[in-house]
């Protein structure tokens, strides 16, 4: 939708993007690595019931960690149960519409929506199990708050005009920290390997920019702004 004038007429300038035009060239490789580094492990750990090397050397933490890690632990986990992911998504959208950003807020509900069926639909596919037979690979709860982060990420890139390095540190950062804690709290109370939260925070690094792209692609087709006027021809 076009943005409002000072009369209320529809300026026709459309809404910003969910995309940051400085992160769009930087962000694609590293979808498409991630999405390969989640095939890799996929194949790696299909059918698996048990830790692999790669977890042995993380370490987990033991069951039944004390306060306040413990606490920690639970409330971080509990933002990607169905009633903590509802209120952290309706957050990230209200701040979204008051920062004017639409297409933010729609970015949030696809993102962590995306982020959360594909986890779900590879667990199966990959079959790796944990407790006695409980699917485990990629961990749907890192990335649910990974997909978060980024889609938090990218509306402050873009409301603050960072550029491409700056944009893209901030990205990164606010991915790490989002998937190492949720992570973190996964393994320490034993619902997954820590290649299965690595995995998770992959498929949000793959999805969410894909999901971007595809929000900006159908509003600026819905509002006409991506399209061009064919060569030889101009308005009068």
């Amino acid at each position: 939708m076009g943005s409002s004038g000072p009369s209320g007429t529809v300026t026709g300038r459309p809404a910003p993007a969910a995309l940051p035009p400085s992160l769009r060239a930087r962000l694609g490789p590293i979808a498409a690595a991630a999405a390969l580094l989640v095939l890799a492990l996929g194949l790696l750990y299909a059918g698996h019931s048990g830790p692999g090397r790669a977890d042995g050397w993380i370490r987990p933490l033991p069951h039944g960690v004390r306060t306040p890690w413990q606490t920690f632990a639970l409330a971080t986990d509990y933002l990607g149960e169905p009633a903590g992911a509802v209120m952290l998504v309706a957050a990230a959208v209200t701040l979204s519409l008051l920062l004017r950003r639409p297409r933010a807020a729609v970015l949030t509900v696809a993102a962590a929506g995306s982020a959360v069926a594909t986890t779900t639909l590879l667990k199966p596919l990959v079959g790796r199990t944990i407790n006695g037979g409980y699917l485990s690979f990629p961990s749907g709860h890192t990335a649910f708050l990974t997909a978060i982060a980024l889609v938090l990420a990218l509306l402050v890139t873009g409301r603050l005009g960072l550029g491409r390095t700056a944009g893209l540190s901030l990205v990164l950062a606010a991915a790490l920290a989002a998937g190492a804690a949720m992570g973190w709290a996964q393994v320490a109370l034993g619902a997954h390997y820590p290649t299965d939260t690595l995995g998770g925070w992959c498929t949000a690094l793959a999805v969410v920019p894909a999901t971007a792209w595809l929000v900006d692609g159908v509003a600026d087709r819905m509002t006409g702004t991506g399209r061009r006027e064919p060569r030889g021809r101009h308005l009068v």
